[in-house]
C-alpha cells in the first residue's frame, strides 16, 4: 500500500498552503493559535473566501459547487487546515444538511438552500440531540405531526452548537410514534429559526462559555414541503449525516499544530534551572502522545489509501469510528499537556484569590496562558459529540470485528 503523495498531490499541497498564507485574516489566526474563542463574523469571512475559490464545499457534488477531488486532496486539504490553523467551514453547513439536502433533498430544497449553505449566507444548526436522547439519538420524543400542508413541531432540542447565530435548524422529529422500532417513524425536516414558537435559552459551559444552547418547539407549524426525502425516513439520512461527520472528526492536523505550540511554550517555562522542555518527565508525556499521534496519521493514510484504490466516495468506511476514537483521546491528551505547560497559571481570567473578593483580576501569568483551563474543559466534548467514544466501539465490533 503506497502512503506517500504523488508529485501532483505534493503540488496541491502547496497550492492550499498558498491560499492560506493569503486570504487568512492573521488576527484570525492568532484566535486559533493562541486557543482563543474566533467570532461568528471570522468564520464567515473564511467561509466566503473560500468559497470564492470554489473550495468550501469541495466533497459536494460538481454541480452544487463541489470539487471532484480525490480522497487524498480531500485529505490534505483538510490537514493543511488544522495546521495552519484555519477555520472550518461551519460543518452543520458543509458537512451535514448541506450533503444531505444534495442527495436526498427535492429539486426545489436545492435551488433554494445549497447555494446560501455553500457560501454561508445560511447558517444552521442541527437539532437532533434531547435530555434523554443523546447517544441513544433513536430514543427522541421531539414530535411532527403532519396537518394538511403543515407539520406542527413540538419538543425540546439541546446542546445545539452556535444556535444563537442560526437562520435554520435541520430536525430529527417523531413523525409515527406507532412504528415497530424506534428508528423508524423519524423524520428530517428543515425549520426557520424565525417561525413562532421557537425559541432559544443559552447554557453555560464549564468553561464559562456560551457555545450550545436548547432549542424548544412550541406548536411550530413549518411548511410540508421542508420535509427532506420521505417521511420517517429521517433515521437514514441522520445515519448518512453522521457518517459523513466523523470522517474529519480525528483533526490530526489540529494535533499536530497543538503539539508545535506545546513545544515551543514549554521552551518558554522554567523548571527549577531548565527548560522545561529539557525535564524527562515532561518530555516522556509530550513524546508519548506525539507516538499516539503518529500512528493515528498512518492509519488514517491507510484509509486514504485504500479509498485512492477503490475510487469511491459517499460510503462511511467504519474505519472512521477508529479515527474518532484515538483521535479525540489525542486532542484531549494535547490540552493536558497544556495544562502542565502553563501549570499555577493556568487560573482561569476573572477568578479571584479572595472568597469575599467579588471583583475581577487580570491573568495571574502570561496570555498564552488563559486559554489553556477553558480549553482543557470544553474538550471533554470531543469524546461525547459525532457519537460518544463507547458507541463507537459498538461500531467497531459490529462493522469491523463481525461480533
Amino acid at each position: 500500500m503506497d502512503l506517500s503523495f504523488s508529485p501532483e498531490e505534493v503540488a496541491f499541497r502547496d497550492e492550499v498552503r498558498s491560499f492560506i498564507r493569503d486570504h487568512l485574516a492573521p488576527e484570525t489566526r492568532a484566535k486559533l493559535i493562541e486557543g482563543r474563542e474566533i467570532g461568528k463574523q471570522d468564520i464567515v469571512d473564511w467561509q466566503k473566501a473560500l468559497h470564492a475559490r470554489g473550495w468550501a464545499v469541495p466533497h459536494w457534488p460538481v454541480e452544487y459547487g463541489g470539487q471532484n477531488w480525490s480522497p487524498v486532496q480531500e485529505y490534505i486539504f483538510l490537514d493543511e487546515l488544522q495546521m495552519a490553523p484555519a477555520p472550518s467551514a461551519l460543518p452543520f453547513n458543509v458537512s451535514m444538511v448541506g450533503p444531505v439536502i444534495a442527495t436526498f433533498g427535492s429539486a426545489e430544497q436545492k435551488a433554494k438552500f445549497l447555494p446560501g449553505t455553500a457560501n454561508l449566507d445560511i447558517w444552521w444548526c442541527q437539532g437532533f440531540s434531547e435530555p434523554g436522547a443523546g447517544s441513544d439519538l433513536a430514543g427522541l420524543k421531539t414530535t411532527a405531526r403532519r396537518e394538511g400542508d403543515e407539520y406542527i413541531i413540538n419538543g425540546q432540542k439541546t446542546w445545539t452548537t452556535l444556535a444563537q447565530y442560526a437562520d435554520w435548524i435541520f430536525v430529527l422529529a417523531r413523525t409515527n410514534p406507532a412504528a415497530a422500532k424506534k428508528q423508524e417513524g423519524i423524520s428530517f425536516i428543515l425549520v426557520d429559526m424565525k417561525t413562532p414558537g421557537v425559541s432559544v435559552r443559552p447554557i453555560q459551559l464549564i468553561d464559562g462559555g456560551h457555545e450550545v444552547n436548547e432549542v424548544w418547539f412550541d406548536e411550530v407549524r413549518v411548511p410540508a414541503e421542508n420535509l427532506v426525502g420521505q417521511e420517517n425516513k429521517g433515521w437514514d439520512y441522520a445515519k448518512f449525516l453522521l457518517g459523513n461527520e466523523r470522517m474529519g472528526i480525528a483533526r490530526i492536523g489540529t494535533s499536530k499544530q497543538r503539539l508545535k505550540r506545546i513545544r515551543e511554550l514549554a521552551k518558554l517555562e522554567r523548571f527549577g534551572d531548565t527548560q522545561l522542555l529539557d525535564q524527562p518527565w515532561f518530555r516522556e508525556k509530550l513524546t508519548a502522545v506525539e507516538i499516539e499521534l503518529k500512528a493515528l496519521e498512518i492509519t488514517q493514510l491507510r484509509v486514504v489509501a485504500e479509498a485512492r484504490k477503490r475510487g469511491k466516495h459517499g460510503t462511511p468506511d467504519p474505519n472512521s469510528s477508529i479515527l474518532k476514537i484515538k483521535g479525540s483521546e489525542i486532542q484531549q491528551a494535547t490540552t493536558e499537556l497544556m495544562m502542565d505547560v502553563v501549570g499555577p497559571y493556568v487560573m482561569p481570567f476573572g477568578a479571584s484569590l479572595d472568597d469575599e473578593d467579588q471583583t475581577n483580576e487580570p491573568p495571574i501569568g502570561p496570555d498564552y496562558a488563559a486559554a489553556a483551563a477553558p480549553t482543557y474543559f470544553n474538550w471533554r466534548k470531543i469524546s461525547i459529540y459525532g457519537g460518544s467514544n463507547e458507541i463507537q466501539h459498538s461500531i467497531i465490533a459490529k462493522a469491523i470485528l463481525g461480533f
